[in-house]
């Protein structure tokens, strides 16, 4: 069986890919992976022996980039453009595609599915973006959800409709190019009749979607069997066990305040800190020997090193920090971020920021929650509850689907 994973976004976008990648190998299957050109995704997947094909700009600078909500259709253009040729090579021959990632990517991946006759399957990394009367969609930049309505179906309406005018002439200008017909809705034609959630259902319960056959895997998990960096395991060696801080893809525009701030409050509770660079660059504060920072790491192995993990709220770090019994203090910036911290906090297992901009007050408060005993103990008994075979799931699934 030969499968082309395609995605584009952050490393919470290509690390899960990886994982089944490595699970669809074990069992025999060909696999590649369409994922942005940054070099820390292709030194990732080239080290666990997973082919990939560039697609796209680089997402770091695409990110940094940080553009005005106005040219969001333009950027969604570009992206679904930028994947056809590339995509169309890489699915040539394949049994099934796989599309996660942003709106538009996944819709650009599943028109070239379509075109060439693979079949297909459309996965999220959270179900916030599935339709559901039990919670409301995301808002996109530019086009905030009206605070006076508050069912959740005419919400849901409201979303299919920005979708469609912020994506779909980008999407059909690019489906006429290869000969398929315009979509009436962008949302409904991503989603299919049977999405796949892939994510821990004890982190993220998954509500009944009228309508959908919604299949959740659970996590898709790459076990990461990569050493820590020998300074990093002498400065874990050299004392109590310190806090991390990382913010994974979020540029923190503030980004030197953010470090100063985060290290400030760390020390405040008599800690040592273990601070991650990112798409941020976060760095140095000063010369003092009790916190050290770090670039690409293997965080299984680190979170189960420290006492608290403070987070922007991205699924895979969510769910990493969870598996570990690490108690957490998510910080959230946008999009499926703040649903993450308030299923920490709901579950016990840590606290969730009060907004993007922690404060030196703030953040300590938020501290002084997740390194209580008590939440260090529920964080230890939720972690034995995660699920470790969601790519087992996925690829037994897809196994099937060809069959």
């Amino acid at each position: 069986m030969r499968v082309l994973l395609s995605t584009y976004g952050s490393r919470g976008d290509v690390e899960p890919l990886a994982g089944l990648a490595v699970r669809l190998r074990e069992l025999g299957a060909e696999v590649r992976v369409c994922a942005p050109p940054d070099e820390d995704f292709a030194r990732r997947l080239a080290g666990v022996g997973v082919p990939m094909v560039p697609v796209g700009p680089s997402a770091r600078a695409l990110t940094k980039a940080a553009p005005p909500a106005s040219s969001l259709s333009r950027r969604a253009a570009d992206l679904i453009a930028g994947q056809l040729d590339p995509v169309t090579a890489a699915a040539e021959g394949c049994d099934v595609l796989v599309a996660t990632g942003p709106l538009p990517a996944a819709a650009g991946a599943l028109s070239v599915a379509e075109r060439l006759g693979v079949r297909s399957v459309s996965v999220t990394f959270q179900q916030l973006t599935v339709p559901s009367p039990h919670h409301a969609p995301l808002a996109y930049p530019g086009r905030p959800l009206p605070p006076e309505v508050t069912d959740n179906r005419a919400l849901w309406d409201l979303d299919a409709q920005n979708i469609n005018a912020l994506f779909g002439e980008a999407l059909n200008t690019n489906r006429a190019s290869l000969g398929l017909p315009p979509v009436d809705d962008v949302r409904d034609y991503v989603l299919g009749g049977r999405p796949w959630v892939a994510t821990d259902p004890v982190l993220d319960p998954l509500h009944e979607r009228p309508g959908l056959d919604v299949v959740q895997t659970g996590a898709w998990i790459l076990p990461d069997e990569r050493p820590l960096p020998a300074g990093l395991t002498a400065f874990l060696d050299a004392g109590t066990p310190p806090v991390y801080v990382g913010f994974g893809s979020m540029p923190m525009h503030a980004s030197s305040d953010v470090a100063q701030v985060a290290v400030e409050a760390v020390r405040a509770q008599g800690r040592r800190a273990v601070v991650a660079r990112g798409w941020a660059d976060l760095s140095l504060i000063d010369d003092r020997d009790d916190f050290f920072v770090v670039g690409e790491v293997n965080q299984q192995a680190l979170f189960r090193r420290v006492a608290a993990v403070v987070h922007h709220g991205g699924a895979g770090t969510t769910t990493t920090a969870t598996r570990a019994g690490t108690p957490q203090v998510v910080v959230p910036q946008l999009a499926d971020q703040p649903y993450w911290a308030g299923r920490v906090a709901e579950l016990g297992i840590g606290a969730a920021h009060d907004g993007p901009t922690p404060t030196l007050a703030s953040l300590s408060a938020a501290l002084r929650t997740a390194l209580t005993p008590e939440t260090g103990a529920r964080a230890t008994a939720v972690a034995g509850r995660v699920r470790t075979d969601g790519t087992s799931v996925a690829a037994r699934l897809l196994f099937d689907a060809v069959r």
